[in-house]
Formats: structure tokens, sequence, C-alpha cells
């Protein structure tokens, strides 16, 4: 459960404006002056912080409501700017499309890859084929994680067949489409909290979780009972 003791708005005011800001490519004075017109007097400093502290709260807590993935998964990597420099949002999706994780690092290596591995496996298992390009930090790092699997069947065969990440490469556009009118962030910390934000937003249109009792939830329904 979420705390907001403490907050000068109500819950539902807060989870407003952190869904909008997550769901749309709008900048915090956007978002303060949406807010203002509705009679609410909020601060684009105050609404940043709104974003970073819940986001990724309501991303983590999202995470026993996910369906289940296929065991053929595409790997990829995006640019994202936090403080005027490049950093590396590493994404997975299965063969239909859906997401299976996404970790933000500040380099492209074989430790960067190696850590967004074993956070993907902490929630999924170990799948029977990986598609990537041809890094070799991620073909390194895929050689970690298969070294690390005891029982020789189990390990992910990796292939590098470029047009089947073309499925990972277009829901990229997904995620850019919010994050580019943002302009970059200024904070690594705030940076990857927004992105997880953006990816349960974008996991919510591919209709990625259930909530047992609870069909045909509208997005801004699902993400406030998670947000419960």
């Amino acid at each position: 459960m979420l705390n907001f003791s403490g907050r000068h708005y109500p819950r539902h005011i807060i989870l407003q404006c952190v869904r909008w800001y997550i769901s749309y490519g709008i900048s915090y004075r956007n978002l303060e002056e949406m807010m203002s017109e509705r009679g609410f007097e909020i601060d684009h400093s105050t609404l940043n912080r709104w974003v970073v502290k819940y986001s990724r709260q309501v991303e983590r807590a999202s995470r026993k409501y996910k369906r289940p993935v296929c065991n053929s998964w595409r790997m990829d990597e995006t640019y994202i700017k936090v403080k005027g420099k490049w950093c590396y949002l590493y994404r997975a999706v299965d063969k239909h499309g859906l997401t299976i994780d996404f970790m933000l690092r500040a380099k492209r290596d074989k430790k960067a890859a190696y850590s967004f591995f074993n956070k993907a496996l902490k929630h999924h298992p170990l799948p029977r084929i990986i598609n990537i390009d041809k890094s070799g930090s991620n073909i390194s790092a895929l050689g970690l994680v298969n070294r690390d699997t005891k029982v020789p069947a189990l390990r992910s065969k990796v292939r590098q067949v470029k047009y089947l990440n073309n499925i990972v490469e277009q829901d990229h556009r997904h995620i850019k489409r919010v994050t580019n009118p943002m302009g970059g962030f200024k904070k690594f910390h705030s940076a990857s909290s927004t992105i997880a934000g953006i990816e349960l937003m974008n996991m919510m249109k591919k209709r990625q979780f259930k909530i047992p009792g609870k069909e045909n939830l509208t997005r801004a329904e699902m993400f406030d009972l998670i947000a419960a």
C-alpha cells in the first residue's frame, strides 16, 4: 500500500497527476497549468516529487498482477538522456510484444547487461531462446547467465537475427513518445523512477495485468486499484 500521509492534496489528485505525466508526452509545467485550470495550484517541483516517489512504487506493486510471458525473448537497448548525457535503457519483450522487463544503466557493457538479465529472471523463468543484436557485451552477459544455470538443458539459446528484434525496436517508440517531450532528465534516480511508471502504463495498454474479480477495468481504474 502506498503511503500518502502528510500530503497536502488527497490521494486521488496525486495519483491522477502521476498517471497523466507517465501516460502522455507532457512537461511538468504543462501539467501544472492543466491542474491550475481545474482549481489546483500545484507547483511543478511538487509534481516532480510525486512522480519520482510514486511511479516506481506503483510499478513494483503491479508485478504480482502481471500475466506470464512466453519463453522466446527479444532484447535490445535504446537511449535516454540524463544530465545531458546518453544513458542506456535495456528492454526485453517476448515474441508477441509483451514487455518482460527494463533497466536504465549509465553504461552499455557486460556488467549492465548481466544486471538487466538478472533483474528480468527474478520475475520470469529462464527463456528457451533470447534474440539479441550484435553487441558483444550482451553475448558475454548471456554466457554468464547460462553458466549460472547448472542444468545444461535449461540454458537459453542465444540467437542474433536482426529482423526478429524489430518488435522490440518498434516498442521503444511507445516509451520515446512519452520521454522525448520531457526534454531529458536531470538526475539518474528521477529518470529511472519515471521510466518505471512509463513502462507500467505501456504494459497496461498491452493488457498485461489481471486482477482477480476485476475484469474490463480502464487503465485509470487499474492504476488506482494497484496503488490502493
